[in-house]
């Protein structure tokens, strides 16, 4: 008895799950052909990878995916707005780029849809992906409430796909002037 999938296989898995969690049709562009897996040491599905980019990970406690910045592109093109947004102030977006959480106080506007747990967009009023994470609370909860986390941020756009801040080129140290000082 073989337990080997074919790939095709292994692609109609993944994109069922982001049916069921996203809604119809969201599998089919998240995940296409050229998507690869990395298997956990069980051999089931771990992380969904497209041209070695994460796009989401399949969690281990309940099968459900967590995006990755570049799935979350994928879905906020997909999906028509308010679908898993959560709308926060311009004047914070800066820093939920750079993956600080979302506070209730910072939220603007929610889908009413969203339950704790979910994954969920962050975008500002014009509709532009700041980062994802998993709401803490429910959509209506985030506009009601005046403290308290909204959204535990996973990845913010000025990540790169590995989820590592990038500094901007004028914002790191200069290395030769970090070594200046030393007498090799």
């Amino acid at each position: 008895m073989s337990i080997k999938y074919s790939e095709n296989s292994l692609l109609r898995r993944v994109q069922t799950i982001a049916d069921y969690q996203f809604g119809h049709l969201a599998g089919t562009g998240l995940f296409t052909e050229e998507c690869e897996f990395i298997f956990s040491t069980t051999g089931r599905i771990r992380q969904i990878l497209c041209g070695g980019v994460r796009l989401a990970t399949v969690r281990a406690s309940d099968g459900r995916l967590t995006l990755g910045i570049e799935g979350a592109k994928r879905l906020h093109a997909l999906l028509p707005a308010p679908a898993y947004r959560v709308c926060i102030r311009e004047d914070v977006a800066e820093f939920v780029a750079q993956g600080k959480n979302v506070f209730a106080k910072h939220v603007t506007n929610t889908d009413p849809d969203i339950r704790a747990g979910d994954d969920v967009l962050v975008v500002t009023g014009n509709d532009r992906l700041i980062a994802c994470g998993a709401a803490l609370v429910s959509g209506t909860e985030m506009l009601a409430f005046n403290y308290g986390v909204a959204v535990k941020v996973r990845q913010g756009c000025e990540k790169n796909a590995s989820g590592k801040y990038q500094p901007t080129p004028d914002e790191g140290d200069d290395e030769e002037a970090r070594h200046a000082g030393r007498s090799d």
